[in-house]
């Protein structure tokens, strides 16, 4: 039998689907982020299912117990306190052992906050990159930060509320006062979406009214800022190039000051030299 994943509500329970419903029914066991948020879930449609843990901070010691379920047959179901296991939630690492022993695997559609956000941020959205939350230490965040910048396309990060100031400032150095939409408590009966600038949203949001989740909407580069900013590592380089310095010096050096891939900066050297 196979590992479901199973997609639970970010706010309103009745927003879990019917097969949702019938998979958790269904499952001889469910592996949950929270037993306690799990269970208010089941008892609120009336299901009693055996339940077990499964977080961030167990996900490797409960691994072999749960794989060793699902050889033998039972169906185990898999949840996260809200929306999709596996999308900045626990669950991937089971998820890649499952494919790598290949045991059946099925994921199931249902609610998330991404999709939401993206479409109440009003964004042009053929493309978007989903960044999730920024991790580690302040300097680890800005050279995550400092990778996305020359993205054209929107990008989606999750925010808690309480680094949600800081880390809106952190985003404003590095991106720039880019337009912005900051959606909160989606699903709930506080859902509100505020439509701002990265430098503005402390001036539009109360400190009061900073609570819940967040799912920030960022634009992505526009194409004049993106063309400036090439044409200053593109000078340096050629100033490099013309100074003696090796390629391969000018790629390492240039690749690590302005997070440009080094096969880029070496392409454009080999123009330079065709050029010359």
């Amino acid at each position: 039998m196979p590992l479901l994943v199973v997609p639970t509500p970010i706010g309103n329970l009745h927003d879990i689907t019917l097969r949702g419903l019938e998979a958790l029914r269904g499952a001889d066991l469910i592996a949950c982020e929270d037993t306690r948020r799990t269970l208010k879930l089941l008892n609120h449609f009336c299901i009693k299912k055996t339940l077990i843990s499964y977080h961030e901070h167990n996900e490797l010691t409960r691994l072999e117990l749960l794989i060793k379920k699902i050889e033998a047959g039972e169906t185990v179901a898999l949840v996260s306190d809200a929306g999709t296991p596996g999308l900045s939630d626990p669950g991937g690492v089971i998820i890649r052992a499952v494919i790598e022993k290949g045991l059946p695997l099925d994921v199931l559609p249902g609610a998330n906050a991404l999709l939401p956000a993206l479409l109440l941020s009003g964004m042009e959205i053929k493309k978007f990159y989903f960044a999730g939350f920024l991790s580690g230490k302040k300097s680890e965040k800005r050279a995550q930060l400092e990778e996305l910048k020359n993205i054209k396309s929107p990008l989606v990060f999750y925010v808690s509320p309480h680094k949600l100031l800081r880390e809106m400032e952190l985003m404003g150095e590095i991106l720039g006062d880019r337009r912005a939409a900051l959606i909160r408590e989606i699903s709930k009966i506080h859902q509100e979406t505020v439509h701002a600038t990265i430098f503005t949203f402390k001036d539009e949001i109360l400190k009061e009214r900073i609570r819940g989740e967040f799912v920030c909407v960022v634009e992505g580069v526009s194409p004049s800022q993106a063309e400036t900013e090439d044409e200053v590592w593109q000078s340096e380089a050629g100033r490099l190039y013309c100074a003696g310095e090796s390629t391969k010096n000018i790629a390492n050096l240039l690749s690590v000051r302005y997070c440009i891939p080094k096969n880029r900066i070496k392409d454009f050297i080999v123009h330079i030299d065709l050029i010359r």
